[in-house]
């Protein structure tokens, strides 16, 4: 029916009816000036916002691998009081060694073992701060450093 009726339009007056928008109208798009405009106002926001979200991130890993390390002493500790002897690396965490009694683990995901850099955790038995020390070296993975490249570490 109504296809019908439009044809029977279009043969009366010799083309389609028109929606209500001129030609020009329908085919308005955007010009380059108001292109480039949105383009340099993404850049002075993304130049704006992101140097505060890329800050924010870093000083998150150093929380992150604050709070690991407790986990991981932690970790080392629930180990000594299963088997009494302390591990000798923090992959005795993971997986059982062949000549320790009463192991109870896995204690910790392997995963776990990495600082949020990607990074081993380094782990001294015995420890020269207490019966084992346990850190990270930071960001910069270099011993010392300032604000986020400086080491996290299990006695502080």
């Amino acid at each position: 029916m109504f296809t019908r009726a439009m044809n029977i339009r279009i043969a009366r007056h010799g083309k389609a009816p028109e929606t209500g928008l001129n030609r020009r109208q329908a085919q308005r798009g955007f010009t380059l000036v108001e292109l480039l405009l949105v383009l340099v106002i993404l850049a002075l926001i993304g130049g704006l916002v992101l140097p505060g979200i890329i800050g924010k991130a870093e000083g998150a890993k150093v929380k992150a691998a604050a709070s690991q390390i407790n986990r991981l002493a932690m970790a080392v500790e629930s180990y000594y009081l299963d088997t009494g002897e302390t591990p000798d690396d923090l992959s005795q965490l993971v997986e059982e060694p062949g000549s320790v009694g009463g192991w109870n683990g896995p204690y910790v995901k392997a995963s776990s073992l990495k600082d949020p850099w990607g990074r081993e955790y380094v782990y001294q038995y015995p420890g020269d701060h207490g019966d084992f020390d346990l850190w990270s070296l930071g960001a910069d993975g270099q011993p010392g450093g300032e604000d986020k490249n400086a080491d996290i570490n299990s006695w502080d």
